[in-house]
This record gives C-alpha cells, sequence and structure tokens, in this order.
C-alpha cells in the first residue's frame, strides 16, 4: 500500500466520480482505476461502490477514509516541516480570485511579484472564476487559497475566512434616469435588471434576498464584471445591480447609484483557505502575505 494510492482514493471519495478526480490528480481515468483495483486487492476489501453516475465509498471504504486522510495530513506535515527546518520553500500555490474585485482594494500582482522574488522556486497557479466555483474548489483541494465574493450562505466550518471588504450593493441607472436616492427592492426586481451571473457573492445576495420577499426579478443581461453592468446601464438598457460606488465613480461611468432599501442589501469580499490543511509552506506564507496586504494580519 502506498501514500499515493490512498490520495487517490481519498480524491475519488470527495469528487464521486473516477473522471473528475483523475482531472484533478492530472491521471488518465484507466489509470486511476487501476490504482485504486490494485488497493483493494491489496486491503481484500472493496473500497467503492462504482455507479453510473456516481462513486460513493462502500462501509469498508467510510472506515478506511479517515485513517487515509490522516495518513495523508501526516506525511504533509512532515514534508512541511523538514521545509521549515530548512527555509526551503518550493512547489505550487494555487489561487483564485473574483474578477475585478481583488484589485479594488489591493494590487493582487505587485503581492504575487514581491512572493516570487523572495521566493522564486515556488510556481504560482492564477484561477479567475465564480465564487461559486472557487469554494468548492478550495474546499475540495483544487484551490489553495481564494479571494471570493459571499453570497450570504453559510461556508464549510472547514474554511478559514477573512472578511477584506464590505459594500453596500446598489441600483445604477443611466444618470439621466432618475433624480431620487434609494429604491425598494420591490421596485428594483420590477425593472429590467443587469446582474453579475449566477455563481457571484453580489447576485448572490440579490437572488437570496428576492426569494425570501416572494419575488420574482426578470433578468435581461448578465455581464461577469461590474464595469461591464455600468456601460450597459449608462446607455439606457436597465437597471444594474453592483457593488457601492462613490458619486465620483458613478458620474464618471454616466449613471446614478440608487441605495437598495426594505431590506439593504450588503456585498462582502472575503479571503479563504482551508483551516488545518493549509499545503505545503509555500501556501502558508503566501497566505500570511495576502492576509497582510489585504488588513488582515492580526486577524
Amino acid at each position: 500500500m502506498e501514500l499515493r494510492q490512498l490520495g487517490y482514493f481519498v480524491a475519488v471519495v470527495e469528487e464521486k466520480n473516477f473522471t473528475r478526480a483523475a482531472a484533478r490528480l492530472h491521471l488518465t481515468q484507466p489509470g486511476l482505476s487501476s490504482q485504486i483495483r490494485r488497493l483493494e486487492r491489496e486491503l481484500g476489501q472493496p473500497l467503492l461502490e462504482r455507479g453510473t453516475r456516481t462513486v460513493t465509498p462502500t462501509p469498508v471504504g467510510t472506515a478506511v477514509l479517515p485513517h487515509a486522510r490522516a495518513a495523508i495530513e501526516s506525511a504533509e506535515l512532515v514534508a512541511r516541516t523538514v521545509d521549515e527546518f530548512t527555509g526551503l520553500l518550493r512547489g505550487r500555490v494555487r489561487l483564485g480570485f473574483v474578477s475585478g474585485a481583488a484589485g479594488e482594494i489591493v494590487d493582487l500582482a505587485r503581492v504575487l511579484a514581491e512572493f516570487h522574488r523572495d521566493h522564486p522556486g515556488v510556481a504560482i497557479g492564477l484561477t479567475e472564476h465564480t465564487s461559486e466555483e472557487m469554494v468548492a474548489a478550495v474546499r475540495h483541494g483544487r484551490l489553495d487559497i481564494a479571494v471570493i465574493g459571499l453570497d450570504g450562505a453559510e461556508l464549510d466550518p472547514g474554511l478559514g475566512v477573512d472578511i477584506v471588504l464590505e459594500t453596500p450593493i446598489v441600483a445604477a441607472v443611466a444618470a439621466d434616469g432618475a433624480s431620487r436616492a434609494a429604491i425598494g427592492l420591490t421596485e428594483l426586481a420590477g425593472h429590467r435588471l443587469i446582474c453579475l451571473p449566477p455563481g457571484t457573492g453580489i447576485r448572490g445576495v440579490f437572488d437570496r434576498a428576492c426569494a425570501t420577499a416572494g419575488l420574482t426579478p426578470e433578468i435581461a443581461y448578465e455581464a461577469a464584471t461590474p464595469a461591464l453592468l455600468l456601460q450597459l446601464a449608462a446607455h439606457g438598457l436597465g437597471t444594474a445591480v453592483v457593488p457601492g460606488l462613490s458619486e465620483a465613480d458613478a458620474a464618471a461611468a454616466g449613471v446614478r447609484a440608487l441605495r437598495v432599501t426594505d431590506p439593504e442589501l450588503r456585498g462582502s469580499l472575503a479571503l479563504i483557505w482551508r483551516r488545518g490543511r493549509p499545503g505545503n509552506p509555500a501556501t502558508a506564507v503566501l497566505l500570511g502575505r495576502l492576509r497582510t496586504a489585504f488588513g488582515r494580519d492580526g486577524g
């Protein structure tokens, strides 16, 4: 029995699918299946129930799973201890971030450049995706750290979370389209709306508020960045649901920002990572750099 085989077994259980687990591990699906069968033959018991659409652990697999995870974590701790003792940082850190969000409050490129200068032996992988996808990726080990927008849903307690920015959610209309300062959620839901796509934090907060109020809004347009939403709103194509804007930023974008009331809506940007399993030493060091950059080093 090899440690890597235990890692393969854990990955299949977490992904509930051989194809997804193989992609995560950068293996072929037949090769992964062969390794799992070899492990099962050595143990003398089947570890997985192979369904047509999903894979689940057998009773023996369920009993083995926490020990497999403990063995993997122990091996990681041995490597981390040696690396920390020698002061050597190497490996790869996988970082995810929300499109356009991180740069609003910290120069992410500068943080990464300084980290690379100090630790050139560490490769950094960057991923830009929806918050929903990145939460799952951090939870399942496909990402080490992510900067996400929170949608109001309760996060896995196994994730560490730092709130790095809170902002009101506003309705942006063409500059000549309104003279008031606020709009109620019920009225807003009756407008032709321009929103971020599902899976993003701001959209999640808005959708949850509408569902709670029994409202079914008409989403006329979706775009990946607040800047594009504002451009569409400025041309009179609808009302954009976006993070808070200063008067100067609203004027520069050609829109007027209205506070959303009844209820007021707020968005949050957060830094997340896996508690207790921060990965290699490089991940822990980059996480510390990011927390400092976001002003959360004491949190």
